[in-house]
């Protein structure tokens, strides 16, 4: 397998591939600069013939501009070996989920999401496509998270909360009301300060 993005978020991607039985072949990165990350030849330009990749970027719209491409890709989904992940959860492709991780029962994950270390997403919550639970940030029961939306990292999202789309949650952000779509919100508990559909 391949991993696009030779940077510290891939480096993490490439133990995870290690830990679950994966041979990476190498990385792809546009920097001309990356020779090589952790024993990996890095490469500038897109294999020939159908690959399988995961895009190991964590910024979410960079994630969604590669998708959108259209290349040759089979997108492996990544879950390493200490993450504690419900038989009843589904994992959309190409997602990663880090050590230390936990996703309860009936919980709906999209394509491309990354739920990083130490993170918690409890029963039944649903997160769209293109979706980051940062370190250590917990996600109560029933929460649904919109498209390419950040939640930063230590942030607590109280049960039943609706987040909208490509929103940023503040690292430790105590979220208890729902969040309208294109917000950042910081704070405890956490309040809007910038707002596309808001004016703010």
């Amino acid at each position: 397998m391949y991993l696009y993005g030779a940077s510290g978020h891939g480096k993490v991607a490439a133990e995870i591939a290690e830990a679950s039985g994966y041979v990476i072949e190498a990385y792809i990165d546009e920097n001309p600069m990356k020779e090589k990350v952790l024993s990996y030849p890095v490469l500038h330009e897109i294999p020939p013939h159908d690959i399988e990749i995961l895009i190991s970027i964590g910024n979410n719209r960079i994630r969604k501009r590669i998708v959108n491409q259209d290349y040759p890709f089979n997108y492996v989904t990544l879950t390493h070996p200490r993450a504690i992940i419900s038989k009843r959860v589904k994992l959309g492709e190409g997602t990663i989920v880090m050590p230390g991780a936990t996703i309860n029962a009936s919980v709906r994950i999209g394509k491309h999401c990354i739920i990083n270390t130490n993170a918690s997403v409890d029963h039944d919550c649903i997160l769209d496509d293109f979706v980051h639970i940062s370190p250590n940030a917990a996600l109560g029961g029933n929460v649904q998270v919109g498209e390419g939306t950040h939640i930063g990292i230590g942030a607590s999202v109280i049960q039943g909360i609706t987040i909208g789309k490509w929103c940023t949650i503040g690292a430790g952000a105590i979220i208890i009301n729902d969040v309208p779509d294109e917000c950042t919100v910081v704070g405890n508990p956490g309040k809007v300060i910038k707002s596309k559909s808001l004016k703010i």
